[in-house]
């Protein structure tokens, strides 16, 4: 699903030379830096630059990881990504949670007032409380939030930033590639994206990794209109690839006033529910 030499090439094709102190001219036909440049600034062989970009190479070492960051300008989150592909063959990956807690069910229950969700590492929703599902629908508990996105259009204009949230599950997506490399139905998942959604294999191209831990997140709701809700993302401790998303507005705000109104609208059809947790596996 993704890979160290991948990754590296994408990453030096987006350095600007002149920014690494590489002279340019008209006559340069490659984007980014070129292989030997890049060996050359790092401090390694042409040919073992050469051969991990073919994946024949190894178990790099810390130091060539920390010298390959730093010519290639990667950021925090692509770092540590970096670190990740270049130990997939030194040891398996942790294996993703197959259950969740009765107790975390009941830290849902206990945010009545904001949606709160409980995603894995593949962007399952497998559990909500009752603001959650009806902010994304009755069937939230199951739905794959990439497929909603990508791949059913009837659903796109709940997202405002539809495009910005492309952005965040293909970042997310190839992080998760990379830490559970073996997982068939992320393989899978991948798969049938890319089948099904040209913008997809664009920006999987792209090998561009993200790690969302908060920000806004904008919603146009069927039924009370704009949302801007505040997105908090909690990794849960001991529960290998599982994440608790509150999603907030301050006090006063249009975005509360919204979450009032769904909630009284729901309370008033009979439809309120409860936390839903479907099997996993």
């Amino acid at each position: 699903m993704d890979d160290l030499a991948g990754f590296l090439r994408t990453r030096r094709s987006r350095v600007d030379p002149a920014a690494a102190g590489i002279p340019t001219d008209r006559r340069r036909r490659v984007d980014g830096l070129r292989r030997e440049e890049v060996a050359h600034l790092s401090g390694v062989s042409v040919d073992y630059y050469v051969r991990l970009e073919q994946g024949r190479a190894t178990q790099p070492s810390e130091q060539v990881l920390d010298a390959l960051g730093r010519v290639l300008d990667l950021d925090d989150t692509e770092r540590e990504h970096l670190y990740r592909l270049a130990r997939q063959r030194r040891r398996p990956a942790k294996a993703p949670a197959t259950r969740i807690r009765p107790e975390l069910l009941r830290v849902l229950d206990l945010v009545p007032d904001a949606p709160a969700l409980i995603i894995n590492h593949r962007l399952d929703v497998l559990a909500t409380n009752r603001l959650a599902a009806l902010l994304l629908g009755r069937t939230a508990p199951g739905l794959n939030t990439a497929r909603h996105i990508f791949l059913d259009e009837a659903e796109r204009g709940l997202y405002a930033d539809w495009e910005s949230c492309t952005l965040d599950v293909v970042g997310h997506l190839r992080l998760a590639a990379g830490q559970y490399p073996d997982d068939p139905r992320l393989a899978s998942l991948i798969g049938e994206l890319a089948m099904g959604s040209e913008r997809f294999r664009r920006l999987w191209a792209r090998a561009d990794v993200r790690a969302r831990t908060h920000g806004r997140k904008a919603y146009h709701h069927p039924l009370v209109g704009p949302l801007e809700l505040h997105q908090e993302n909690f990794a849960l401790p001991d529960e290998s690839g599982l994440e608790l998303l509150v999603l907030s507005a301050p006090p006063g705000t249009p975005t509360a006033d919204g979450l009032r109104l769904l909630a009284r609208l729901a309370t008033d059809a009979g439809t309120a529910q409860q936390p839903v947790v479907p099997r996993l596996s």
